[in-house]
C-alpha cells in the first residue's frame, strides 16, 4: 500500500486538522520550526504500535485533550484473509472511503499523565440504514439473527463464515444509505485490522538532530527496518516455528503443574501456565565498522552520516532486485555535514529508490540549494500563514515565489548553467549520450555527468510546471540558462510560445525537440537486441515507452494480452520502460546510430550550446 495523505488535528503546531497530501517523493521545505519535524514524528507515532504523543504533544489552546493521527493508504490489497483461510475484500466490506482509499485513525488522550491510544478507526463509506449499519458489531450467532428476522434467504450461504453473512445481509438491503462513518476496530473489525497490519509500508526515520553512530536510533531504525523486512519474508516459516516451540513448552509446564497437583494442590490450583514470545526482530542488531575494524563512531560527523545515509542506497538496489515489501523513508535535512557533490549523489540515489522498488521517500529541508534540485512537483511549502499552520503544494503556481521567499535565494558561485529539462529521464538521456560521444572522441561534446558532480551545471527538472515561473524563479541567481522541452505535438509544441519569449531574455536558450520526446533519438536496432518483438520503427512519433514496454510484457510469462492489462498496470510498466530505456539503451548506442536517427543533428547542438557556456564560464 502507498501512503497518499496525513491527516492530523490537535498535534503541536496543527491544531485545526491539516491533510497532507503524498507522492512517492515528496521534499518538505520551509523555515527552522515550521512544523516539517512534526510532521514526520507524527508518522512515526501512527506506524508504531507501542508509541504515543507526550503531554506536550496536544496543541496550545485545543479543544479537547484529543491528538488525532490519521494515515490514508490507496493501492490496498485486492483481498485479505480473515474468518481462518476465507478471503473478502475491504471495497465489499465497505471499509473503504469515498476516495476508495483505506482510511485509518488513531486517537490518543493527551488528558493522561502518560497518554495512551484512546482508539483506531477505519473511516469509510459504511452503510447506515437500520438493521445494516452495526453488522460489524455483531457475533456470529447474532449476524444468522439478524438475517432471519430480515428474511434473508441462506440457502446458498456457508452460515460458519462471519463475512458470507454480512455480504448476504448487505446485498438484501433495498438500499444501504452509506456514509462517512468511523467504525472502532474491535471485534470482528479487529481481526480484520490484524491482518491490514501486515500490509502496512514499514516506516524508519532518519533523523538529523542525534549523533551519526551505528547504534543511535538514527543508525538502528533503517537497519531495523531492512531486519524487519527479511523476517516479514519469512513470517509463514518463523511463525511456524514459534508455534511448534510454544506448543511444546505449554505441554511441558501443563505436565508440570499437573505433577505438582499430586503433591499440592492448593499450590496447583494457584498456577496458570502462560508461554509468552518475544518478537523476532528484537533478537538481530547491526553494527558498521570499517578497515580495522574501526568502529565508524570515531570519524568524522560528515562521514558518518554519508555512511549511513547511504544504507539508503544499497537499500534501492535490494529493492530493484524485486526484494520489496513497501517502505517508507523519512529523512530529515539530507544536506547535514554533506558535500555538496554528496548532496547531489543522495538526491540522485533517492529519485531512483522510488522509481525502481515500493518505496516512499519523505525529505525535509529549509536548504534553497537542496530544494532547487527537485522537481517542482515534488516540494511542498510548510508555513504559517498568522493564524495556522499550512502546507502548499509545489506544483500550484503561487508556491514557487512562496518558496523562494521563504528560504531566500543563496548564490551558488561555482554554477555555470541551469540546464532546464522536463524530468529525470530526460536527465538520464543527456547524462548518457553526451557520455557515449565523449568516449568515442567527440572532444567538444560536455560531459555532464562530471560538469554536475563539480556544481558547474545544474540540471533543473520542470516536472510540468509552467516554463515562466522557472525563468522568474532563477532570475536571481544570474547564470545562463537552457531550457530544453519535448514537442509531443507534430503540429506544434505545447511550450512554442513560452519558449519563444524565454529565448528574448538575456542568458536563456530554448530548444524544443524535433521528435516527440528523447525516447525517440534511441536507434530501434538497440532496443531489438534486447528485445526481438520491440516494434519500434524510429518513427519521430510513435510512443517509444509504450511500444518497449508491451514487448517487455508480451515476452514475459504473463498470460494477460496487452490490451487487457489494467489501465493502472500498465501505466506503472511504461513508467519502468521509460526509465530503463533512458538509464540503460542510451549507453549501447553508438554516435553512428545517433547520427542515422537524428539526421538533424539536433542532440549533439543542444550539447554543444551546454559545453560552450560550461567553457566560457571556466576562461571567465
Amino acid at each position: 500500500m502507498k501512503l497518499r495523505q496525513l491527516k492530523l488535528r490537535n498535534f503541536r503546531c496543527f491544531r485545526d486538522e491539516i491533510v497532507v497530501d503524498l507522492d512517492d517523493l515528496v521534499v518538505f521545505v520551509g523555515r527552522n520550526d515550521a512544523g516539517k519535524s512534526t510532521l514526520f514524528e507524527a508518522l512515526e507515532i501512527f506506524f508504531d504500535e507501542k508509541a504515543a504523543p507526550d503531554r506536550e504533544d496536544l496543541s496550545v489552546d485545543a479543544a479537547d485533550s484529543q491528538v488525532h493521527i490519521t494515515c490514508v493508504f490507496a493501492d490496498v490489497p485486492p483481498e485479505i484473509v480473515i474468518d481462518a483461510q476465507h478471503t473478502t475484500d475491504l471495497a465489499t466490506e465497505h471499509l473503504l472511503n469515498a476516495d476508495g482509499c483505506l482510511e485509518i485513525s488513531k486517537v490518543y488522550n493527551c488528558a493522561l499523565a502518560k497518554p495512551k491510544l484512546l482508539g483506531t478507526y477505519l473511516n469509510a463509506m459504511h452503510p447506515t440504514a437500520e438493521g445494516f449499519q452495526d453488522l460489524f458489531s455483531l457475533t456470529i450467532a447474532q449476524l444468522r439473527n439478524r438475517a432471519r428476522d430480515l428474511q434473508v434467504d441462506l440457502d446458498a450461504v456457508n452460515e460458519s463464515i462471519n463475512a458470507e453473512l454480512r455480504h448476504s445481509i448487505w446485498a438484501h438491503a433495498e438500499g444501504l444509505q452509506r456514509q462517512e462513518t468511523e467504525i472502532e476496530v474491535k471485534g470482528e473489525t479487529g481481526r480484520i485490522w490484524n491482518q491490514l497490519k501486515k500490509y502496512l509500508p514499514i516506516f524508519a526515520l532518519f533523523k538529523s538532530d542525534r549523533p551519526s553512530t551505528d547504534q543511535d536510533a538514527e543508525a538502528q531504525d533503517p537497519m531495523k527496518a531492512a531486519v524487519k523486512e527479511a523476517i516479514r519474508a519469512q513470517e509463514d516459516i518463523l511463525g511456524q516455528i514459534a508455534e511448534s516451540v510454544k506448543h511444546e513448552v505449554q505441554e511441558i509446564a501443563d505436565r508440570t503443574v499437573a505433577k505438582i497437583q499430586e503433591m499440592s494442590p492448593e499450590l496447583a490450583n494457584q498456577l496458570t501456565p502462560r508461554v509468552s514470545t518475544r518478537s523476532w526482530d528484537t533478537l538481530f542488531s547491526v553494527s558498521l565498522t570499517g578497515d580495522e575494524n574501526i568502529s565508524i563512531n570515531k570519524r568524522g560527523s560528515g562521514t558518518r552520516r554519508l555512511i549511513l545515509l547511504n544504507f539508503f542506497r544499497a537499500k534501492a538496489e535490494q529493492d530493484a532486485e524485486g526484494n520489496n515489501t513497501g517502505l517508507i523513508y523519512a529523512i530529515e535535512e539530507p544536506e547535514t555535514s554533506q558535500h555538496p557533490h554528496h548532496q547531489v549523489m543522495l538526491i540522485r540515489a533517492l529519485e531512483e529508490l522510488v522509481a525502481t522498488s515500493d518505496c516512499q521517500v519523505f525529505v525535509s529541508t529549509h536548504t534553497p540549494v537542496l530544494a532547487r534540485r527537485f522537481d517542482q512537483n515534488s516540494l511542498r511549502l510548510v508555513s504559517n500563514n498568522g493564524a495556522r499552520q499550512v502546507i502548499r503544494a509545489g506544483s500550484d503556481e503561487n508556491t514557487a515565489q512562496e518558496i523562494v521567499d521563504s528560504l531566500g535565494v543563496l548564490p551558488d558561485h561555482n554554477v555555470r548553467v541551469f540546464f532546464c529539462v522536463e524530468g529525470r529521464n530526460d536527465i538520464n538521456f543527456l547524462e548518457g549520450i553526451s557520455k557515449v560521444l565523449r568516449e568515442c572522441g567527440e572532444i567538444d561534446i560536455p560531459d555532464l555527468t562530471e560538469a554536475q558532480r563539480t556544481g558547474r551545471l545544474v540540471f533543473v527538472p520542470l516536472g510540468g510546471s509552467s516554463l515562466d515561473l522557472w525563468v522568474s524563479r532563477l532570475q536571481e541567481f544570474k547564470r545562463p540558462e537552457i531550457y530544453l522541452m519535448d514537442r509531443d505535438d507534430p503540429n506544434q509544441s505545447k511550450y512554442q510560445k513560452v519558449v519563444d519569449e524565454i529565448s528574448k531574455l538575456e542568458n536563456c536558450t530554448s530548444f524544443v525537440t524535433n521528435r516527440m520526446e528523447l525516447e525517440n533519438y534511441i536507434h530501434p536496432d538497440v532496443i531489438k537486441r534486447e528485445y526481438i518483438g520491440y516494434l519500434g520503427s524510429g518513427s519521430a512519433f510513435k510512443d517509444v515507452p509504450e511500444l518497449f514496454a508491451r514487448a517487455v510484457h508480451e515476452e514475459s510469462e504473463s498470460e494477460l494480452k496487452w490490451q487487457d492489462v489494467p489501465d493502472k498496470k500498465r501505466g506503472d510498466k511504461i513508467s519502468k520502460a521509460k526509465r530503463r530505456i533512458n538509464r540503460d539503451f542510451v549507453e549501447m548506442m553508438t554516435p553512428e546510430q545517433l547520427s542515422l536517427i537524428d539526421t538533424n543533428n539536433e542532440v549533439r547542438t543542444w550539447l554543444r550550446a551546454v559545453g560552450t557556456v560550461l567553457d566560457a564560464g571556466d576562461t571567465s
